[in-house]
């Protein structure tokens, strides 16, 4: 078997997540599943994971990630980094092992630069970028190819736009963010009044502000404010295919799944946790540490911290089809409960 020229010791891996090492300090080539590992992989496993614990007495990889109280299952010929939260280890020994090689600085010849764009000379932009008037780009900026940013618009240090990001005019990000390919960021809200005519529509002045340390997924979008700002705070992290409208403030380090919709001035708290596919009306206040389950769809204000779902799972057709008729009766049948609990406490009151 070959290895990639470069490895990592183990002990140094231990060292990097202030975990315990039991074993030898072998060097660690890749990082690989329980299932697929071999010699010089690392893997892990999480208490949780208890269907794959039998892994841990066939797995050919030379050192593992374990909780305390995993440990003895696994056998002694096998080196193990001791941790509280595996989990978390491996992500953290995961940088060790990225394949991404950053460019170089400086601007591509088929770069188009604006008028008073001041760009690091340690920022690195790529082919057919645009850059626009009044543009600033920080230390250590990444943009590969095909973006565009718009006028006015901030870009901090060390923050990597991947391929084909779109800023529109006014719009700010912050340090150590990475947006991935096709986000547009800063575009119009979906803002429209109605008269006899039709749609009127309500030109959007406010713009984006992003904070550090964000992360958005491929073809993510989020709409700049009619008139304040939309508002992403420091930490947080979007997945793929999310809809923020205009005017959302979302909270430091909330977590959104892909194919979310926000609509419009909704408000989010610091710490929350939105799962894939959840709809959230517009106006809405919802308070910090609110989970909301995935495909729920959300149209009131939550201030309590906790777990919310709507939207029943998938049932075979005909149960669903006989629950959906027994929800046409609902409001009937509260009605006539709230009836029976009056008439109670009338007859034992007397």
């Amino acid at each position: 078997m070959s290895h990639p020229t470069t490895s990592v010791n183990l002990s140094k891996l231990a060292d990097a997540v202030g975990g315990r090492l039991r074993g030898a300090d072998c060097p660690i080539f890749k990082l690989s599943t329980l299932k697929n590992a071999e010699t010089g992989s690392l893997s892990f496993l999480v208490p949780a994971g208890t269907q794959n614990r039998s892994l841990l007495k066939t797995t050919r990889a030379s050192a593992l990630i374990l909780s305390p109280a995993l440990e003895q299952d696994c056998p002694s010929h096998i080196s193990v980094i001791i941790s509280d939260d595996p989990r978390l280890a491996f992500a953290k020994i995961t940088r060790f092992f990225s394949q991404v090689s950053l460019p170089q600085a400086g601007l591509h010849p088929t770069v188009v630069v604006g008028e008073h764009a001041h760009i690091a000379a340690s920022a690195s932009v790529g082919a057919y970028c645009v850059i626009g008037d009044h543009v600033t780009l920080g230390e250590n900026v990444i943009l590969y190819p095909g973006c565009t940013i718009g006028n006015d618009s901030v870009i901090e240090a060390n923050t990597i736009l991947q391929a084909r990001v779109t800023l529109y005019e006014k719009v700010r990000i912050g340090k150590h963010c990475l947006i991935q390919s096709g986000v547009v960021i800063g575009s119009d809200g979906f803002g429209f009044a109605h008269d006899k005519t039709g749609w009127v529509k309500m030109f959007h002045m406010g713009g984006v502000v992003i904070g550090s340390h964000v992360e958005i997924g491929s073809n993510t979008t989020i709409d700049r404010g009619l008139m304040e700002d939309t508002i992403i705070e420091d930490g947080v992290i979007i997945d793929n295919l999310v809809q923020i409208a205009h005017n959302v403030s979302i909270g430091a380090r909330t977590a959104i799944a892909g194919c979310t919709g926000i609509a419009g001035s909704t408000k989010i708290g610091q710490d929350c946790m939105i799962g894939g596919a959840a709809n959230i009306g517009g106006h809405l206040e919802i308070g910090n540490k609110v989970y909301i389950a995935a495909t729920s769809s959300v149209g009131d204000s939550f201030s309590e911290p906790g777990l919310y779902t709507s939207v029943m799972p998938a049932k075979p057709n005909e149960v669903w089809r006989k629950n959906a008729a027994r929800f046409l009766y609902l409001d009937k049948m509260a009605k006539r409960l709230r009836d029976l609990e009056k008439r109670l406490e009338e007859h034992f009151s007397n």
